[in-house]
This record gives C-alpha cells, sequence and structure tokens, in this order.
C-alpha cells in the first residue's frame, strides 16, 4: 500500500496569495512513487494553484514542497522539469502544424551529430524512430507520425501530450482534465495510457471533475476545499457520495475528516503540517 512508502512528492502548508485573495490556506498533499493520485476539489478550491506551485509555474508565499525527502524551492517550469516533473495543460501545448514526433521533442529537438549538428541541423529520423517507441510502449495507435497533429483525433492529440511528458519525467507527470472534451471512446483510451504511466513506476498526479473517472484509475483522491486538503481517500475503499461530501463540507465533523485523512494525515497536521 502506499502508505508504507515514502512519499515521493509532499508540500506542506503551502500558502499562496494573488493580491487580496488568498487561493491557498496551508494546503497539504502527498503523491508516491508509481501511484495515480487525483486531485478534486469545486471550482476555486485551490487545485490549479497548488498544480503550479508544484511544477514551478509559481511561487509559493509560504509552507515546504519536497521530492523524494529534500525541500526544493523551483526557479520556473524548467527547474521542475530538470528535477523530473512535468505537466500535461488543458490546451496541451501542441504544434498543430508539427507531426507527432517533432511535438514529442518540441523544445528538445535531437541534432546531427559532426559538423552538420553544430550547425543545428536535425536529426529528424532519429526523433521519429523513438517516438514510433515511446507511442508503442504506452500503447498509443498513430497510423502515421509524419501527420500534422491537427489532422488527429481529440484523445490521439491527449496520447501525443501525454508521450512527450513520458518521454522526459521521470518522476511525477501532472494531468489537468486529461478527458475533458472527449468522447468515450477517446476517454477510456487516455485513461488506459495513464495507467501505463503509472505502471512505469511515474506518478501520475490527476486534476478532475469527472468523479467516475476518478474512481476508475486513480490509486488515491485528494481532496481540496477552500485552499486546504480536508481529505484523502484510498479509491477503492471510497464512494462517489464520500468524495462530494469531502468537497462539499458534510465531512467537516472532526471525527469522520480524520478518518478521511487517515492516521498519517493526521499527525502530519498535528506536527504543524
Amino acid at each position: 500500500m502506499a502508505s508504507a512508502r515514502e512519499p515521493l512528492l509532499t508540500a506542506s502548508g503551502i500558502v499562496k496569495r494573488f493580491g487580496h485573495v488568498q487561493a491557498l490556506q496551508g494546503a497539504d498533499f502527498t503523491a508516491y512513487p508509481g501511484e495515480v493520485v487525483a486531485l478534486i476539489g469545486d471550482n476555486g478550491a485551490g487545485k490549479s494553484t497548488l498544480v503550479n506551485v508544484l511544477s514551478g509555474v509559481v511561487a509559493p508565499d509560504g509552507g515546504e514542497v519536497r521530492l523524494e525527502g529534500v525541500p526544493v524551492r523551483f526557479t520556473g517550469p524548467m527547474d521542475a522539469q530538470r528535477h523530473g516533473l512535468e505537466t500535461v495543460y488543458q490546451d496541451l501545448s501542441l504544434a498543430p502544424d508539427l507531426d507527432a514526433a517533432a511535438n514529442l521533442y518540441l523544445g528538445r529537438e535531437r541534432v546531427r551529430g559532426g559538423v552538420l549538428g553544430r550547425l543545428g541541423v536535425l536529426d529528424r529520423p532519429a526523433m521519429r524512430r523513438d517516438a514510433v517507441k515511446a507511442f508503442a510502449e504506452l500503447g498509443v495507435e498513430l497510423k502515421d507520425v509524419t501527420a500534422p497533429v491537427t489532422t488527429l483525433s481529440g484523445g490521439q492529440r491527449q496520447s501525443v501530450a501525454v508521450a512527450r511528458a513520458v518521454a522526459f519525467a521521470n518522476k511525477v507527470i501532472f494531468m489537468d482534465e486529461p478527458t475533458a472534451a472527449l468522447g468515450v471512446v477517446q476517454r477510456a483510451r487516455v485513461l488506459e495510457t495513464v495507467r501505463r504511466v503509472a505502471d512505469r513506476g511515474i506518478c501520475t498526479v490527476l486534476i478532475s471533475h469527472n468523479m467516475p473517472e476518478v474512481l476508475s484509475v486513480a490509486d488515491r483522491v485528494e481532496v481540496l476545499r477552500l485552499g486546504r486538503r480536508v481529505a484523502s481517500f484510498t479509491a477503492a475503499d471510497t464512494t462517489i457520495e464520500e468524495l462530494v461530501g469531502a468537497m462539499t463540507g458534510s465531512l467537516d465533523d472532526p471525527a469522520r475528516q480524520d478518518q478521511a485523512l487517515g492516521p498519517a494525515a493526521v499527525k502530519e497536521s498535528e506536527d504543524g503540517g
């Protein structure tokens, strides 16, 4: 079980203000290696802000982030990437006119060896070969990796974005509503890809409003409300009703809240985390 292992990524008492608005009010978060942990909460709960802190997009005003037990303070997204953390945003950040292979290496292009490399000539054949291998390992089916991604289906584009993150992440991938605009079949394929990522030992942090989807793919679920973590559940042992109750505040009774958070999280809270 996840609780028997050392956490991979933790956030303790994270505070973030935007002017007079306090988006995070001492938020906590825990992720373990090789798991899918869902981060849920109503609109305004602080989910996106917390992920932005964890992925280096914004700096916290207070609190501590630890990666493999070591305190870290990312100077930006590229710094987080250097530490093995990648993010798949809702808009995917793909270049629509480039093919899938080129998008896989977007911003990290490989160049040829020798003089051609010094002149900046790209090694397109090598990138395409490795892209085909990367897609196959994740079960992503693309008939033609040389076709512009604008010609791909929504599920295929999402899979390309996930594959790009997997190609460079070795610790954590944050995924923001990865199936929001997809049909049933495409959604199932993306969720299968998410599980494949976890099977490779990479932690996936899934932000989603789709409760059945969360319970179908996640190992654990952490709930934010009003800028704080209010509950943490093992997905197999909880229900949609319990998740909604935590999101809306009906778990405010201390006994029920402690049960939802679990012994480790309660101790962390008592210790000041």
